[in-house]
């Protein structure tokens, strides 16, 4: 794996987080190579390959992770020629099926393609990223694909590709869910009187804490929240409001419109 030459087409935020995990992981940075004509930031940072031009990138890598927006990945693979032996491709560009990138790159012999939801906590090597492989890929390219998702954060994989517009929904956009409970608590324990510094800090230890304790422990998230639910205690006075709020059903409804909103995309960008 170490061995690899990975080419990233495009130099984004995503693209610097997944270098600099794999950086820590022991790659060496003339196995990597980025392709941006703009990507200065990510290459001063750590002294990657750096290339304008996406042809001169992709000659000889053994993966390619396509990190560009949505929107212009068509026009980016289209432009791209793919050797008889394929690289194997990534594409962490949400909304965009196998199926068309397989199409925009064009051969007839088989493109192994390999899709990924990561979220934004991968910035700070907790991400979490679901992937889907193409039929075209094996065993060893999904360890691969695998390998440098897991050098920032946790991975898992797919079975069905539907599933990804439900991830989207769920881990894709799940950061601004919780970016907006917290904000939402600290407004609230400021119009109590507590000062907003200590608000904040309270705050933000408190979703971290919950959320360490969650993930190391065997218990689903319900049974967790009644360990600290006493009978007739504040806490159970606070959930009865939020439950009686219709809090579940906003949730539905939140996450229903990701999801539609994913799959539109997905068939928007495909019509390309």
């Amino acid at each position: 794996m170490k061995d690899s030459i990975i080419t990233f087409i495009g130099g984004g935020n995503m693209a610097s987080c997944l270098v600099g995990g794999l950086l820590e992981t022991g790659f060496v940075t003339d196995n990597l190579r980025v392709a941006d004509p703009s990507s200065e930031p990510l290459t001063n940072q750590f002294s990657v390959q750096h290339y304008t031009d996406n042809s001169q990138a992709l000659d000889g890598a053994d993966i390619v992770v396509l990190a560009v927006k949505p929107q212009i990945l068509p026009e980016v693979t289209k432009a791209i020629t793919v050797p008889s032996t394929s690289p194997l491709f990534i594409s962490i560009a949400a909304g965009i099926r196998i199926d068309d990138i397989a199409r925009w790159l064009g051969p007839d012999h088989p493109i192994p393609i390999v899709r990924v939801m990561p979220n934004t906590p991968a910035l700070v090597r907790s991400g979490a990223s679901a992937l889907f492989a193409g039929k075209h890929v094996d065993n060893e390219q999904k360890e691969l694909a695998e390998s440098i998702l897991r050098a920032v954060g946790l991975t898992l994989w797919l079975e069905d590709e539907e599933q990804m517009n439900i991830v989207t929904a769920l881990s894709g956009s799940g950061p601004a869910y919780a970016f907006l409970m917290m904000e939402v608590l600290e407004k609230a324990a400021i119009s109590l009187g507590l000062p907003q510094e200590s608000s904040r800090l309270l705050t933000l230890q408190t979703a971290f804490g919950s959320a360490k304790m969650a993930l190391e422990s065997n218990e689903d998230a319900a049974t967790l929240r009644e360990r600290v639910t006493s009978k007739g205690g504040t806490t159970e006075q606070a959930i009865n409001a939020l439950q009686d709020g219709g809090l579940q059903n906003l949730f539905d409804q939140a996450l229903q419109a990701a999801k539609q909103r994913s799959i539109t995309l997905a068939k928007q960008f495909g019509e390309q």
